[in-house]
């Protein structure tokens, strides 16, 4: 019997969990000094990000004394409610690896139940697609942990960047956030570097976690090289990662002679879209050196250019992989490369124009801060992701407002006026409200 069953993925139980995984943060304090708890930092925290309500915590403190309860309490298990600097100060002794484990949590829930199957791709894969996202950004705010670029005119900007894993599939707009990387002075200056590097880190960390279920790797250009190809190998994954031209030199050369000698090998298709059509050629070939090195690693290379009718290009890109790749699964493996956008489209830019204001400087701190309120705001994103997979009232609202402003317009709103005993009753309210017609047939 599985270990997990459908009630730890309501909102009551995700909560409860991390309830449970915050008092395990550390916590510095000692006698007098502990009137907040550390676990009420960090619900505080999470209930912003989750509400997408700056204020939250400030209304609540006024229900709180009016009213003598609050949501902080009821939806959030608060005990006290903390002011924003009690929690700056608070998270900024914990490392963010401490939040992590409510990421596998939720992840291996997923798994046992089943709700992953509808993400499996090629060769009954699920898709992990990485890549980078700059977070924080100013030129006076800055902190041990900070990258720098310097300027020629001798200003520097300092940064955050993190790497953002997450299981994406064609054809799904939903995406599963996994644990973020983030990207340390010590990895170097380069973008390249620090982004390569921290991949590296991620895969030597999570890989044995997720290889068991089966897993490929998607990503952009910049992570198509011999060390993260190699890395990806040795922890027993599979890639398919977007291959340029210009930054592979070595392999399009060999890829030139095999064609001149017609071994490049031809698929295509010819497809409606409901408007025109569209021709889609593929082209494949197994077996090329990623560098020049005579320990190179081969790889198996394949390109899709779409063309109207008359010729004119519409999309053209190239990926390579260590699929080995025929007429028979090609169309499979491009379109398994392509969902990698979405970790572009339906998660960072979600993240950062769709409420979550991820760029914002909720807090940078002198330690940790900038990384823990980061992480807890994409855990905010993942809650989200659940409750519209697993809660069908809360799925039947959202699609009943259509729009993603006007839901937590009316999340915020609520919250702020009414103190609902549980997130079950505030979601009952809101389908009464809003006349929705609703069987429950669980």
């Amino acid at each position: 019997m599985s270990l997990y069953n459908a009630e730890p993925f309501t909102f009551d139980g995700m909560v409860s969990q991390l309830c449970s995984i915050t008092k395990n943060f550390p916590d510095k304090r000692t006698g007098d000094n502990t009137f907040y708890s550390i676990t009420d930092a960090a619900l505080g925290a999470f209930a912003v990000f989750f509400t997408q309500n700056p204020s939250f915590l400030a209304f609540q403190d006024d229900m709180q004394k009016s009213k003598g309860k609050s949501n902080a309490q009821t939806l959030f298990i608060m005990d006290k409610i903390p002011c924003d600097n009690h929690i700056r100060d608070l998270m900024d002794e914990v490392p963010p690896s401490y939040i992590f484990p409510m990421f596998s949590y939720i992840f291996n829930g997923l798994h046992a139940l089943g709700y992953l199957d509808e993400f499996r791709s090629i060769n009954n894969t699920l898709l992990i697609a990485l890549d980078g996202t700059e977070y924080f950004s100013s030129q006076k705010i800055h902190c041990d942990n900070c990258s720098q670029k310097k300027h020629r005119n001798g200003t520097i900007t300092y940064f955050h960047t993190a790497v953002t894993p997450v299981i994406v599939a064609p054809g799904n707009n939903k995406v599963i956030s996994l644990q973020p990387e983030f990207v340390k002075p010590q990895d170097g200056h380069k973008k390249q570097d620090c982004e390569n590097a921290a991949a590296k880190r991620w895969f030597s960390q999570y890989g044995q976690q997720y290889r068991d279920i089966g897993i490929t790797i998607l990503g952009d250009d910049l992570y198509s090289n011999h060390p993260i190809c190699k890395i990806i190998l040795e922890e027993e994954l599979h890639f398919i990662l977007v291959c340029k031209a210009d930054s592979h030199k070595i392999l399009y050369e060999w890829l030139t002679e095999f064609e001149a000698m017609g071994e490049v090998q031809t698929l295509v298709n010819e497809r409606w879209t409901g408007k025109h059509y569209e021709i889609d050629t593929y082209r494949f070939f197994n077996k090329v050196p990623l560098r020049d090195s005579e320990d190179s690693l081969y790889v198996n290379w394949c390109e899709i250019i779409t063309t109207l009718e008359d010729g004119t290009v519409v999309y053209k890109n190239a990926f390579i992989s260590d699929y080995e790749i025929s007429k028979g699964n090609v169309q499979e493996v491009v379109k398994a490369g392509r969902a990698r956008w979405k970790v572009e489209n339906e998660n960072n830019n979600v993240l950062k124009t769709k409420g979550y204001h991820l760029e914002h400087n909720f807090g940078h701190g002198k330690k940790y801060l900038s990384y823990v309120l980061f992480t807890l705001n994409i855990l905010a994103f993942l809650f989200h992701t659940v409750l519209e997979m697993m809660d069908k009232k809360y799925l039947v609202i959202r699609n009943n407002l259509s729009a993603r402003k006007t839901f937590f317009d009316d999340i915020r709103a609520l919250t702020r006026y009414i103190c609902f005993n549980s997130w079950n009753e505030m979601l009952n309210f809101m389908i009464q409200g809003l006349e929705i017609e609703f069987i429950d047939t669980s």
